[in-house]
């Protein structure tokens, strides 16, 4: 015969530290468990280590999921790198024939594996190809130079510079390309401003789908689908030479190194909502006015989260980078890394909780740096350029000195 169990007798006190823990779990406030402290941007600092040498202009670089990370060299080729094996001694992929890179600012310029790369191999590549400079985005499987497709091409045969060439895919599963202004200096075209050119823009296109004779397709929901005279492939505009920018994989907002006339240097971060905005140029140069000629009564600018001059720092082209994701140091992660080419500082950017931004210095890069990015695990690497390395970074965190008492 069972006996029934007594049930156990819940005191309310019990009851009270049962119910506050639950309401107070990370699960029922929906913070992340593995939540760590953001550290102050003036206690983070940066180290480099090199880990390889021997390339050849290297230019653009880009994770791939085996834990590679594949470079860029501006004459077309691709090299691999593994913190295992190091440097791969011949290119993975050679596409010197199709392009053009005579001039300082063209070549290959950007380099990004496919989301499903895995199983396809393929990588979506922009240049400058041959004979006259016209920007090129195509994909083409690794180690198959002679199956490239070429998606989407821009003229550019005027000038030789301004060129943009960034590559990324966004969390939304869409392929973007920047593209410089078309050359010269001062906007020369007013290309910044039109919406019927992909000059000075960042495009945003389907390139799993094909529509008519297009080998993608334009996602519905970008800005300019509808309006008359412009380029539908359009996502923003108002850029002079964007030839860094990144897509942060949590929230799929665009940060964009655009690289100034002579006085500015600027960062903008795009938020998915921000859509069609209009980054200024050539009415803005960062956030002065830089051709009153180039300004609409009536429209929305958006200015830059951060700027810095030229004057008297030596600086010449922002190095647009990455937000940290990686695990070495949790503590600086959600920060944008940026840095410049002829003044290597390390500029930390971070969204401030109550809205803003904050920035700081954090210390300094190699020399010419050409491209920060991200391996599969979300820990940095720099490229150097004429130097030809790849240096790997460690964000480190470290304590403000405690004051005498």
């Amino acid at each position: 015969m069972s006996r029934r169990r007594r049930r156990p007798v819940i005191t309310l006190a019990a009851l009270l530290v049962l119910t506050l823990s639950v309401l107070l779990s990370p699960a029922a406030s929906g913070a992340d468990p593995a939540h760590t402290r953001a550290a102050p941007l003036t206690e983070l600092t940066v180290e480099s280590e090199q880990v390889a040498f021997g390339l050849q202009r290297p230019i653009a670089m880009t994770g791939l999921p085996d834990g590679r990370m594949l470079i860029a060299e501006k004459n077309g080729t691709v090299r691999a790198y593994h913190p295992d094996t190091g440097l791969a001694a011949e290119p993975v992929l050679d596409l010197t024939a199709r392009i053009r890179s005579e001039d300082n600012e063209q070549g290959l310029l950007g380099i990004t594996p496919a989301p499903n790369f895995a199983r396809t191999g393929l990588l979506y590549v922009a240049y400058t190809s041959l004979p006259a400079g016209a920007l090129t985005l195509a994909r083409v499987p690794i180690g198959a130079p002679q199956r490239l497709q070429v998606l989407l091409t821009q003229e550019h045969a005027e000038y030789g510079n301004h060129n943009g060439g960034q590559v990324a895919f966004g969390r939304d599963g869409y392929l973007y390309w920047s593209t410089g202004d078309g050359g010269g200096a001062n906007d020369p075209f007013k290309s910044g401003q039109d919406l019927g050119t992909l000059l000075g823009k960042i495009v945003r296109i389907d390139v799993n789908r094909t529509c008519g004779t297009k080998p993608y397709c334009v996602p519905s929901d970008n800005p300019f689908v509808r309006t008359p005279g412009a380029r539908p492939e359009i996502w923003v505009y108002g850029l002079r030479n964007p030839w860094k920018f990144s897509i942060d994989q949590v929230d799929n907002s665009l940060w964009i190194g655009d690289v100034g006339q002579g006085l500015i240097e600027e960062v903008n971060h795009i938020r998915p909502g921000q859509r069609g905005a209009n980054l200024g140029w050539s009415c803005k140069e960062g956030t002065p006015v830089f051709d009153q000629t180039q300004c609409r009564a009536g429209a929305r600018y958006t200015d830059p989260v951060f700027e810095y001059e030229h004057f008297m720092t030596e600086s010449c082209s922002v190095i647009g980078g990455v937000v940290y994701r990686g695990s070495r140091t949790p503590e600086a992660r959600g920060t944008y890394i940026a840095s410049d080419y002829c003044n290597p500082r390390v500029f930390a950017v971070r969204a401030k909780a109550r809205g803003g931004y904050e920035n700081a210095v954090i210390g300094n890069f190699p020399t010419q740096p050409t491209a920060i990015a991200a391996d599969v695990n979300g820990e940095l690497y720099v490229a150097s350029d004429l130097p030809g390395f790849i240096s790997r970074v460690r964000i480190e965190v470290v304590q403000p000195a405690t004051a005498n008492r």
